[in-house]
């Protein structure tokens, strides 16, 4: 059963690899072309549709580069259309949700000295609330603000927020901002899915038929393009977040993913502006500067550290707690990690606990079984450069600890 583990955290890290490969060309190709698009400039000898044009010098080589704001008198040989990146980041992303947050619920997704969900339950809302996003969001673009996007965008601010909030009030601070990110990435991937493409296609459509096509497919698009490039951010941040718990795990994290959502327009305002060549919006600056020192300030209110001393085991727990060589495992971790992982770190500069973990009880050590195996027993991730000295003796006990209670664990809780 043990190996199915190393199989699962391979599985893991392959579709996390994955997600990070396609949402570095996802990005790479819109923040190309929304620079791109603000960059081109008129010339007196412009085809006729063509709204400007760009040189470029990359690689070794000279790129001329024309848009049409509408389409082409004739539907050109070649086209290379933009979707895949968007929809195979969302699709690996999605699965990573279901791996991590799904299949691993217990630990990582619903915090239940925060509302006494079932597992199933959380699933569901993680789930529905994705699509949920995107139908009222939708629905606010397509009801008289798409000609109001200062308005549409304060709207979108808005109900980010109540998301995050919301989100807070089920999930743990980790799931909080991973969800809030998989929600707005929702969106995003929506907008390329339902509105670009399809506006995109009728265009082409229309230039194959030999019809002028209308201009409105291309300002429709073109709205939910900029949405998604001052969106792409503050997801980047919230993905990243589930490494950092100063960021997850302060009772404030959905003001600071309020807060990111701000930087990330204040930083796109600033490339956007340059690439347009409008002027040298400077005040961006310190406006980002002053945004992330609120981050930080907030940062250190109290973690939300859950009270595990009277916490009750789960049947997964139990296993672990009743298996073999569990106390001689335990004395182990609370003399090799507890003295960093604990509500108050003893160790010399660790102020908190590495990413919230905390190994002193025997709820602490049963739930983070898996990792402690992973990290401590068939590798040597923990502690960091060993620097308390753990023996390899001592890495084996962890290992048959462990192997012997997956031995006896039912395939439905081996993978949580």
């Amino acid at each position: 059963m043990s190996e199915l583990v190393v199989m699962w955290d391979w599985l893991a890290f392959a579709v996390r690899w994955l997600h990070v490969i396609t949402a570095i060309a996802w990005i790479g190709s819109s923040f190309y072309f929304i620079a791109l698009d603000l960059g081109l400039r008129k010339a007196p000898d412009l085809p006729v549709g063509a709204h400007g044009e760009e040189w470029q010098v990359h690689g070794g080589g000279f790129y001329h580069i024309r848009k049409y704001l509408v389409a082409p008198e004739s539907m050109p040989e070649h086209l290379t259309w933009f979707k895949w990146e968007s929809y195979s980041t969302w699709l690996s992303g999605a699965a990573l949700l279901m791996i991590v947050y799904w299949a691993g619920g217990e630990l990582y997704l619903i915090d239940q000295t925060k509302a006494d969900l079932a597992l199933w339950q959380g699933i569901l809302i993680s789930a529905g609330s994705l699509a949920v996003g995107w139908i009222i969001y939708d629905w606010l673009c397509k009801n008289g603000l798409k000609d109001r996007p200062t308005l549409l965008m304060i709207l979108l601010f808005i109900l980010l927020v109540a998301m995050g909030w919301g989100y807070n009030q089920v999930f743990t601070g980790r799931a909080t901002l991973l969800h809030l990110g998989a929600f707005t990435a929702t969106i995003m991937t929506a907008n390329v899915f339902f509105i670009i493409m399809p506006n995109q296609r009728i265009v082409v459509a229309d230039l194959m038929a030999g019809r002028a096509p209308d201009p409105k497919y291309g300002k429709i698009a073109k709205l939910r393009s900029t949405h998604n490039n001052y969106l792409t951010l503050p997801v980047v941040f919230l993905m990243l977040s589930n490494h950092y718990p100063l960021a997850f795990a302060s009772e404030y994290n959905w003001v600071i993913a309020a807060l990111v959502f701000l930087m990330g327009v204040t930083i796109r305002h600033y490339f956007n502006t340059t690439h347009a060549r409008a002027g040298n919006p400077i005040w961006t600056w310190p406006v980002t500067v002053i945004l992330f020192i609120l981050i930080i300030w907030l940062s250190t209110a109290p973690l939300q550290y859950e009270n595990t001393e009277d916490a009750a085991l789960s049947d997964r727990q139990n296993i672990f707690a009743a298996a073999d060589g569990f106390e001689n495992a335990q004395d182990i971790i609370l003399g090799r990690c507890s003295m960093c992982h604990a509500a108050e770190p003893v160790y010399d500069g660790i102020r908190r606990a590495p990413k919230g973990v905390h190994l002193e009880t025997t709820y602490d050590i049963t739930a983070m079984a898996k990792a402690i195996y992973l990290q401590s027993g068939l590798t040597h991730a923990m502690p960091p450069a060993n620097v308390t000295w753990m023996e390899d003796s001592e890495r084996k006990a962890i290992r048959d600890w462990y192997q012997n209670a997956m031995d006896q664990m039912p395939l439905s809780l081996a993978l949580n």
